[in-house]
């Protein structure tokens, strides 16, 4: 009889504590950016918080400036899943002085990553070109739309940030004396475009692009190795500035890509918060996956349900075996 008593107590207490834990989490925000990866992964938390953790998980639309602006200021949403923090930095930084915002972890876990590439098919023929030297050298190979005399590097579209950067590093580079003109593409999807083209008739093809993106997960491209290393510091004085009189050579840093959460919500949902500690893609995942997004037209939610399907490998090791088993009840059910 004590036996059976014990058991039940026992029961009553895990059903107490799950109730309790449930409640803990209770209504939480999730700002859903306009961009593919971040609604991507906002879809996947609110899938895994609601369906694992029992939270009542709610998405709202967000950008970067206004969704850090409002967690500081207002204390909503809860959790912003994709911040580039680089472009944010001061806001962010004085969330967490103020003890406002918390860092739950990396989204990606090796940053956002720019660079200058070079098709794979190109490097798989002639290895050298996976270096400047190389590229150099081969100037001729990388042709020009309008002049045969010269060789064509493809630059970030004029107006955006990334403009600046690809200019200094032209310039460091010598590319101009090497006979590289440098093209401006007119817009993002001239950029893309380009590269498409080249890959569909496997033709030459160097410039400048970003991950993670749906043309890098679509099209593989090797980034060039400037032989440099990296000097973060001369980066963000010199190089991604207006003014950058004397660029030196460098690799592009990596850009952090954290998940953001207001404190409150890290103190009241502490299982919560760990999740999104351990949630982390890499670039060439999320790559694959903006590349299927992309092919199948599909949104942040249907993206979420893909990968939930498909990657369980991935998303198993971020939770315990409990909130996983949940998970996957609720997958079977779609």
């Amino acid at each position: 009889m004590k036996s059976i008593i014990l058991i039940a107590g026992l029961l009553l207490s895990s059903a107490t504590h799950q109730a309790f834990a449930e409640e803990q989490c209770g209504k939480v925000t999730i700002a859903d950016m306009n961009w593919s990866s971040a609604s991507l992964i906002a879809n996947v938390d609110r899938f895994i918080l609601e369906h694992g953790y029992g939270c009542e998980a709610e998405l709202i639309l967000g950008d970067t400036m206004p969704t850090s602006t409002s967690m500081v200021e207002k204390g909503e949403p809860d959790i912003a899943p994709e911040i580039w923090s680089n472009s944010v930095k001061e806001l962010i930084e004085r969330g967490v002085s103020e003890k406002r915002l918390a860092i739950a972890g990396n989204s990606l876990s090796d940053g956002g990553e720019e660079g200058f590439w070079v098709p794979q098919y190109m490097v798989d023929k002639d290895p050298s070109l996976k270096t400047i030297e190389g590229i150099i050298a081969k100037v001729k190979t990388f042709e020009h739309p309008e002049d045969p005399d010269r060789g064509a590097f493809y630059g970030c579209p004029a107006g955006w940030g990334c403009q600046l950067s690809a200019e200094n590093l032209y310039r460091a580079l010598k590319l101009d004396d090497a006979g590289f003109d440098l093209i401006d593409p007119g817009s993002g999807a001239g950029l893309s475009g380009s590269i498409a083209r080249a890959y569909e008739r496997r033709k030459p093809w160097f410039g400048y692009y970003w991950a993670p993106t749906a043309i890098l997960g679509k099209y593989k491209m090797v980034k060039v190795d400037f032989g440099s290393g990296i000097d973060a510091e001369h980066f963000r004085d010199c190089i991604s500035q207006a003014e950058c009189a004397e660029p030196k050579v460098t690799m592009y840093p990596a850009a952090l890509v954290q998940t953001v959460t207001t404190t409150a919500f890290a103190e009241k949902s502490p299982q919560e918060f760990e999740y999104l500690g351990k949630r982390a893609l890499t670039n060439a995942q999320m790559n694959d996956l903006l590349a299927w997004m992309e092919d199948n037209q599909a949104d942040g939610n249907i993206a979420a349900e893909y990968f939930l399907i498909n990657h369980q490998d991935t998303w198993l090791k971020w939770v315990p075996a409990d909130v996983a088993a949940k998970v996957k009840s609720a997958i079977k059910a779609l």
